[in-house]
Parts: C-alpha cells; structure tokens; sequence
C-alpha cells in the first residue's frame, strides 16, 4: 500500500471480529511505533501491548470514549515521561507519542488491522491497572484488531474540510 493510499483510506474502527492478530502483525505495529521519528531523537515512549481480554475492558473505562478498546484484539499505550511538579504536561512528549501512534496505525493499516484512539481521563486508574511507574503517564491508547465491518459510507460530516478552507498562506 503506498503512503498517500494509506493515508486517504485511514478511519477510525471501534468495532472489531473477535479474532487475535498473529504475532508477526503484534510486532510490525509496535515496531513501527519505536521507529517513529522523536524530538532531538529522545523516544521517550515505552509501550504497555495489552491482549488479556479482562485488561481490555478494564482500560476501556479509563476515558469517556474508549469503550472500543474492549472489544479490540490489542491496545496499546503509550507510556512518556509525566510532567514534573508544577510543570504542564510536556508537549514534546505529547507531540512524540502522537507521532508513535500515528506509525502504528498506518502499519497496522497495511496488513488490514483497523485501529482508534482513546484519551485516558483517569491516570490514578491507569496506572493501578497497567503497573508503570510514577515518573511516567499515559494519556493515549489505540486499540487494534481486524474490522468487523468494512465502512462503505463516507465519515460522517461529509469527510474532510476542502484543502483550500484549511491553508492560509504566507499567513492568516
């Protein structure tokens, strides 16, 4: 599948067979997460790979709309390093995590896995269940498994806004 392909095709699946991804596809998506590109190449991520069907629905109530991940055949989080006292939450890492995630759910896109983000909106939770340590955090979780279904319909709103309303030249 070529890039460009990959990236029109891309959609967010929340329903998913009840089906286990072979070890080999395990591997290429979060191989493809530690290949992600990183600021000044840190990879502060570290990535908790979650199969055990009671841990996915554990994790699927640690956000408002995550209860896909219970259904999924894998999540996985993204583990960065937590903000330090009276710091905000660190944007790079954010940024990096994102771009983690991003490679993940194209590779997984190219041998048919579907995938969809979720928020974690309750860290305490998150970390009890998921056991990392105190210096670290988790805000983002991507379930993965094979579609249930192959959407037909466009997304809904009518897809993407045109390429002229998005770019502002030179500036606003």
């Amino acid at each position: 599948m070529e890039v460009w392909e990959a990236i029109r095709k891309k959609r967010a699946v929340r329903v998913f067979k009840n089906e286990p991804l072979p070890e080999e596809a395990v591997t290429r998506i979060l191989d493809a997460g530690r290949r992600s590109q990183s600021s000044k190449n840190t990879q502060p991520w570290d990535f908790i790979a979650i199969r055990d069907h009671d841990q996915l629905q554990k994790v699927s109530e640690l956000g408002q709309w995550t209860g896909h991940v219970a259904g999924a055949a894998m999540c996985v989080a993204i583990v960065v390093p937590a903000p330090q006292p009276g710091q905000d939450v660190e944007w790079k890492h954010m940024f990096d995590a994102g771009q983690a995630a991003s490679y993940m759910q194209l590779a997984a896109l190219e041998i048919g896995v579907g995938s969809c983000l979720g928020t974690v909106y309750k860290p305490d939770e998150a970390r009890q269940i998921l056991g990392y340590p105190t210096d670290k955090t988790v805000n983002i979780v991507i379930s993965f498994g094979y579609p249930a279904e192959q959407p037909t319909t466009p997304a809904k709103k009518g897809g993407r806004r045109p390429l002229q309303e998005v770019i502002h030249w030179d500036r606003w």
